[in-house]
């Protein structure tokens, strides 16, 4: 699986005493532990933002790199506060400056913090109409900062009642914006909220831990990271749903728009989350495991007899080793571990030659030479996305030996861009967008690939409404400004 990563967001908020007074609670510190295991949705960058009611002041701390490069006990130490959010970050709009880092944090007309998981697909038109149409200047490439001068004009209006403000520039929100958002903020002295887009593209969960008469509330992007923080799931938050937690620790929620039908990624479930996490009340791990089923009892379907094609099933690491094991236990075939990842090995995909990203290949998987050579293996991967780390991966295994290499792919084939928070948005740049199996399989050097069908996906996920666009090209939402959204992407990433 090439790296096509999205964002992870978390929320925190340590209510009153039942004495009414603020405890300096350390939610700054809660929320580097819930980013710490939401690591794996985002490596480029980190931020969290924390209110500390009895100073009555914000504190930030934001910086390139990994979570726990980022932070440390003398940094966490100078953010304390009983209110944090936290964003960890994969750059799939913006660029990959400082500036552009989120949590994004205002003063005026009152405190707001912001931080969100998704894309919004006419960005470059919102943008345009802010600049052409008020006073207000955009100073980020970052789409966040629309939900930021949507709030804060409904706060100046709404300048007595936040709740109200909330609301309206809620209601805006889902009238105005198109595309996917899970999205977590703080009102400073007011409390913590959560905005999830109408079709509930990309997740959003709620827990809460209690101890000592005092209320602790976390939301998260998934359920493995508040289970982590000792927090009890209490639910996943609707589509269209405003949540609104106050420094007591009360609970104002509302769903503002007419129920749409659930669109939820279906890659939260094939490779993006967490083994551990539940989406939408499924877990991850039993979805995993279903694709590898489903695609083995295919496999049989075509095969016939499976040892006289294949001796192992080897998964690429990590995510794909669910799938694989029971494929392998599906089909009565060995299960091998025939690549060991390096996991502090230089990222392949910020390289600038292929040379380069080919030895970062062999430096990342370490190849078994043992259980590689002279086998006919079977090759279990999350996805096939450009074909350029199957590629590498096919052509390593031949390296060490390997007979022939047939790749089981528990997703079916890519053929158009993501415009919802995963890093691909340019429908050319995907191998199978206009290449048939047979091309992609001289492509990438394999003797054959399987694919799972998009039925069996369906089956596995077993969910009442899932986003497979970038499978099918039914986008849940309007993406006429698409083509643009991918332009300018891609000149940022240049």
């Amino acid at each position: 699986m090439e790296k096509v990563r999205m964002c992870g967001v978390t929320a925190i908020l340590h209510s009153k005493t039942s004495s009414n007074e603020s405890l300096n609670a350390d939610a700054t510190y809660d929320v580097y532990r819930s980013l710490l295991k939401l690591q794996h949705r985002g490596q480029d960058a980190a931020g969290i933002v924390a209110y500390n009611s009895s100073e009555k002041r914000f504190h930030s701390h934001r910086s390139i790199g990994l979570v726990n490069d980022i932070f440390n006990e003398s940094n966490i130490a100078l953010m304390k506060g009983d209110m944090a959010i936290g964003h960890t970050r994969y750059a799939t709009t913006g660029s990959d400056s400082l500036n552009d880092i989120q949590p994004l944090l205002t003063g005026y007309p009152l405190g707001l913090a912001l931080a969100h998981n998704g894309n919004i697909v006419n960005y470059h038109d919102l943008a345009r109409e802010i600049n052409s149409k008020s006073s207000a200047q955009l100073l980020t490439n970052n789409d966040i900062e629309l939900f930021q001068n949507i709030w804060c004009q409904s706060f100046s209006v709404c300048k007595d009642n936040s709740l109200a403000a909330l609301i309206d520039g809620s209601r805006r929100i889902f009238n105005d914006l198109k595309g996917a958002y899970a999205l977590v903020g703080i009102l400073g002295e007011r409390g913590v909220f959560g905005l999830r887009d109408p079709y509930g593209i990309r997740p959003l969960c709620l827990g809460m831990r209690e101890s000592d008469g005092r209320k602790s509330w976390i939301l998260c992007s998934e359920t493995s990271s508040l289970i982590q923080l000792g927090f009890d799931y209490i639910r996943d938050i609707s589509p269209g749903e405003l949540i609104f937690i106050d420094r007591d620790g009360e609970i104002f929620s509302r769903v503002l728009v007419d129920q749409k039908r659930p669109s939820t990624c279906m890659f939260e479930w094939v490779y993006f989350s967490a083994a551990e996490s539940s989406i939408e009340n499924r877990d991850v791990y039993s979805v995993r495991l279903a694709l590898g089923t489903l695609l083995a009892n295919q496999i049989k379907r075509k095969y016939g007899n499976i040892l006289n094609h294949f001796d192992i099933v080897c998964p690429v690491p990590d995510t794909s080793r669910t799938a694989a094991i029971a494929l392998a236990e599906t089909l009565n075939l060995p299960y091998r571990e025939g690549l060991i990842k390096n996991r502090y090995s230089q990222r392949s995909f910020i390289l600038s030659s292929d040379q380069q990203r080919q030895r970062a290949i062999e430096n990342k998987l370490t190849p078994i030479i043992s259980e590689i050579k002279d086998k006919n293996i079977l090759l279990v991967d999350d996805s096939i996305v450009r074909g350029t780390t199957s590629r590498r991966i096919i052509s390593l295994l031949k390296m060490y030996g390997a007979k022939s290499v047939t790749m089981a792919i528990t997703c079916p084939p890519i053929k158009y861009g993501c415009f919802y928070g995963v890093d691909f948005p340019d429908t050319s740049s995907l191998i199978a967008s206009n290449k048939t199996i047979s091309e992609i399989e001289l492509e990438v050097g394999a003797k054959a690939i399987e694919y799972l069908t998009i039925d069996n996906l369906e089956e596995s996920i077993s969910h009442k409404g899932i986003c497979d666009a970038c499978l099918s090209g039914q986008y849940p939402t309007d993406i006429s400004a698409s083509e643009e959204f991918s332009k300018r992407r891609s000149e940022l990433r240049i």
